[in-house]
C-alpha cells in the first residue's frame, strides 16, 4: 500500500466527492434525483475504496459523514451569540400590535418590510463553519449553551459539510431546526413496535431523541432533514436583510423554509400567516404556527432586544388541531407511586398529520366533570399539536347505549384494593407487592433524574422483570454479564455497556439517591432539601415527622411520607443491603448549604422575561438558602418580576406578595445582614 497519491487519483477522488454531494443535494434538499440509486452506490464504493487504499480522505467526503465510536457523554458548547427564543402571537390584532412596537421604536423614514415562513416543529440547532468546513454543531441549550452534536448532524445528508458555490466566510454560524417528516416518523414508530421499543410520541421528540443519541450510527439510521432560517455569529459575510441570508443559503446548498414570503406591510403579513395555517395539512412536517421577522438587519439592531427574546420576530401560534372520534374503552394505568390514572383509546383518527388512538383523562373528577363515557364520540384536541387530549364531549351524538365508567375499586394490575385520601383527586393502589408499581419504581430509579443508568429503559426493565433477573431495584446491581447475554437484544457490547452503566451509578449523591428511591411526596427538591439538614442517609432511619416539620420548606405530607418510609424495617433493610451491594453515597449539598443563608427560608418565584436564564436564577436562590417555587401563595416571601410579567404578578399584588427585580435579589443577597442559619 502506497501514501504517494497520484494526481490522477486526487482528482478521481475530489470528482466523485463533488458529484455525491451535489446528487446529495439535489436527493435531500430539492428532493428532484438525478441520479440512479445503483449509479451513486457505484460512484460511493469506488470513493471509499480510493479513500481506503491511497488515505486521501477529504472533510466533506460522503463517507465522513458515518462511523464516529459512541460518547460515554455529550460536551458543552457555549453560543458566541445568545440562542434566544422568540415572543408568540395569537390573533391578528396581536400581530398589529406587534407591528404597532415596532414603528414607535423606529423613525417614520425607516422602511419597515416583513418576512414570513413556518415554524418548524422540531429541535433548535447550530452549525458552525469555520473557512467554509463544518467544524461543530449543537443543541439550542438554555440559549447561551448547548451540547456538542457535530458527529450526529455529520449524519445528516441533506447538510454541507463544505460550503461551495457560493461566498465562503471566514466563520458563519447558522441556525436551523433538525426535524423529522410525518411519514418517516411513522415508519419509525412501526419499526420500534416490532422490534418490541417504545414509540416515539411526535415527530418532534423522534428528532429530537436521535440527535441526542450518544452513538451516531443510531442517528444516522434515522431520516433527519434540517431547514436553516437564521444566522448567529459571522465574519466575511456581507448581507443586509433576512431575505439576502435565505439567497445565500440556498446558493450555498443549505436546506431553507419551505415556504418564504415578503410582506410589505403588517396586513401582508396576517395574509401570508393565514396561508401558512391553511396550506400547513398538505405539509410533510409538523408545524405549529409560523414566524414574522423584520426583514432588515439594520432595522433588526435598531430595535435589539429585550431580556430572552428580539423584538425584531415573533412567533404567531396556530388554533390546535382537533377531530371528532369514537371511545371505543377507558383503561387505566398504574405509576410508581400507586397513582390510578384513567385513558381513552379512540378510534384511530388523524389530528395534523399524526394518528392519535389514546389520551390521557387525568383523573376521574376529569371523567365526572366532562360526563365521559365508554361509545362517546368525543372532539379531540392536540395541545402545542403534540399532546392529545378530550376537549368535550358531543352529547348530541349520543344514543343510550353509552356506558358510565365507575370510580376503581380493585387496582387494574394486582387486583389489590385502592384507596383515594380525603382532599385528594388521585386513586391509589395500597398494595406494596404490585408488580406495575415495582416496575415503574425500577425505571424511576434507573432514569437520567434518578440513578442515571443508560440502557435500563422501560423495555429492559419489564424484560428483566418479567425473568425473574429484578424485583426491586437493588436487584439492579445483582445482575452479571452473563445473565444478560441469554436474553433477546443483548450481545457483548450491549451487555458490557449496561453492567458498566450500572457500575458508574453506584456513586451517587444523597438527593440523587433520595429522588430514586421514589418515596411519595419526595420529588427533586424536597430530596434536595433533606440532603442540605441530613449529613448521611442512616441519619434519616427511624426519624419522626415532627423532626421533619422543623424545617421550613416540609409540609405535613412530605414529613409524613419520609417518616413512614425510613421507620419501616423492610425498607431499612432494603437500605442497607444496597450500601452492602457497593452502593457509595456521598453528600456535597450539606456542606454546601453550610456556607449559605442569607435568602434562607425564603420562597421566590418567577415571572417575566430575566437577564439570567431561570434555571441559572433558581440555583443562585437555592444556593443561597432560598427557595423557588411556581406558583405564588400566601408563603411566596417576594416575587421576582422581570420584563413582560405575567398573572403571577395580579395574585402576589393581591396576596400583598412583595415584588422585587433581578437586581433586588443581588443586592438582598449581598446586604443581608442576618447570619446563615446552621442546620
Amino acid at each position: 500500500m502506497t501514501h504517494t497519491v497520484p494526481t490522477e487519483i486526487m482528482k478521481e477522488i475530489e470528482g466523485l466527492v463533488k458529484e455525491l454531494n451535489y446528487n446529495a443535494y439535489l436527493y435531500y434538499v430539492l428532493d428532484s434525483p438525478v441520479m440512479a440509486d445503483a449509479d451513486y452506490d457505484k460512484s460511493y464504493r469506488r470513493l471509499r475504496d480510493l479513500e481506503e487504499h491511497y488515505h486521501y480522505i477529504l472533510p466533506d467526503s460522503p463517507t465522513q459523514r458515518v462511523g464516529a465510536p459512541a460518547l460515554e457523554k455529550f460536551a458543552k458548547v457555549k453560543h458566541e451569540e445568545p440562542m434566544l427564543s422568540l415572543d408568540n402571537a395569537f390573533s391578528p390584532d396581536e400581530l398589529r400590535e406587534f407591528d404597532k412596537r415596532n414603528r414607535k421604536l423606529l423613525s417614520p423614514d425607516d422602511v419597515l418590510e416583513y418576512t414570513v415562513e413556518p415554524k418548524y416543529d422540531g429541535l433548535a440547532m447550530e452549525l458552525i463553519y469555520i473557512d467554509g468546513v463544518l467544524t461543530s454543531a449543537s443543541t439550542r441549550g438554555d440559549g447561551y449553551e448547548g451540547e456538542d452534536v457535530t458527529r450526529n448532524i455529520r449524519t445528516i445528508k441533506a447538510i454541507p459539510l463544505k460550503i461551495e458555490n457560493s461566498t465562503v466566510p471566514a466563520r458563519v454560524d447558522i441556525r436551523g431546526e433538525v426535524y423529522m417528516q410525518i411519514a418517516d416518523f411513522e415508519a419509525l414508530n412501526l419499526q420500534r413496535a416490532k422490534d418490541g421499543e417504545p414509540p416515539f410520541a411526535n415527530p418532534r421528540n423522534a428528532a429530537a431523541g436521535s440527535i441526542r443519541q450518544l452513538d451516531p450510527s443510531i442517528t444516522a439510521s434515522r431520516r433527519l432533514l434540517l431547514a436553516c432560517y437564521g444566522l448567529g455569529f459571522a465574519k466575511g459575510l456581507s448581507l443586509t436583510s433576512h431575505a439576502e441570508l435565505i439567497n445565500w443559503l440556498k446558493q450555498a446548498r443549505f436546506p431553507v423554509p419551505a415556504a418564504f414570503v415578503m410582506a410589505k406591510d403588517i396586513e401582508e403579513v396576517i395574509s401570508a400567516v393565514t396561508n401558512i395555517e391553511i396550506g400547513r395539512q398538505s405539509f410533510p412536517f409538523e408545524t405549529d404556527g409560523a414566524v414574522v421577522k423584520v426583514n432588515a438587519f439594520a432595522l433588526q439592531q435598531k430595535l435589539g432586544m429585550k431580556t430572552r427574546e428580539p423584538r425584531w420576530a415573533t412567533a404567531y401560534k396556530f388554533k390546535a388541531h382537533q377531530a371528532a372520534t369514537l371511545i371505543r374503552d377507558i383503561q387505566s394505568s398504574v405509576g410508581r407511586t400507586g397513582v390510578i390514572t384513567p385513558f381513552a383509546v379512540f378510534e384511530p383518527v388523524r389530528i395534523g398529520g399524526v394518528t392519535v388512538s389514546r389520551s390521557t383523562l387525568h383523573n376521574w373528577d376529569e371523567i365526572q366533570r366532562k360526563d365521559i363515557r365508554i361509545g362517546d364520540t368525543v372532539l379531540v384536541e392536540r395541545a402545542g399539536d403534540v399532546i392529545p387530549h378530550v376537549i368535550a364531549v358531543l352529547t348530541e351524538k349520543r344514543t343510550g347505549a353509552e356506558q358510565v365508567v365507575p370510580l376503581p375499586v380493585v387496582c387494574p394490575a394486582c387486583g389489590a384494593g385502592v384507596v383515594r385520601e380525603e382532599g385528594e383527586v388521585a386513586v391509589r393502589c395500597i398494595s406494596l407487592h404490585c408488580p406495575a408499581q415495582v416496575q415503574e419504581k425500577i425505571i424511576h430509579f434507573s432514569s437520567r433524574g434518578g440513578m442515571d443508568i443508560e440502557g435500563l429503559g422501560e423495555k429492559n426493565v419489564e424484560l428483566f422483570y418479567s425473568r425473574g433477573l429484578i424485583k426491586h431495584f437493588e436487584d439492579i446491581y445483582r445482575l452479571k454479564k452473563e445473565d444478560l447475554l441469554e436474553l433477546p437484544r443483548f450481545a457483548e457490547k450491549s451487555a458490557d455497556n449496561l453492567i458498566a452503566a450500572i457500575g458508574k451509578s453506584k456513586q451517587a449523591a444523597l438527593s440523587r439517591f433520595l429522588f430514586s428511591i421514589g418515596i411519595l411526596h419526595v420529588g427533586e427538591y424536597a430530596a434536595k432539601v433533606l440532603a442540605r439538614n441530613f449529613r448521611k442517609l442512616e441519619d434519616l432511619y427511624n426519624i419522626s415527622p415532627e423532626e421533619i416539620i422543623t424545617i421550613k420548606q416540609m409540609g405535613d405530607k412530605i414529613a409524613g411520607s419520609v417518616s413512614a418510609f425510613f421507620s419501616d424495617p423492610k425498607n431499612i433493610d432494603l437500605l442497607n443491603s444496597m450500601v452492602k451491594l457497593g452502593i457509595i453515597i456521598t453528600n456535597p449539598d450539606y456542606e454546601t448549604e453550610k456556607t449559605a443563608g442569607p435568602l434562607d427560608g425564603m420562597t421566590f418565584v418567577i415571572t417575566g422575561s430575566m437577564p439570567k436564564p431561570r434555571k441559572e436564577i433558581e440555583t443562585l436562590i437555592e444556593k443561597h438558602g432560598g427557595h423557588a417555587a411556581s406558583a405564588v401563595s400566601k408563603s411566596t416571601s417576594y416575587l421576582l418580576t422581570g420584563d413582560d410579567p405575567g398573572s403571577k404578578l395580579d395574585k402576589a399584588k393581591q396576596l400583598g406578595v412583595k415584588v422585587i427585580s433581578y437586581e433586588e435579589l443581588l443586592k438582598l443577597i449581598e446586604d443581608k445582614d442576618k447570619q446563615p442559619k446552621l442546620f
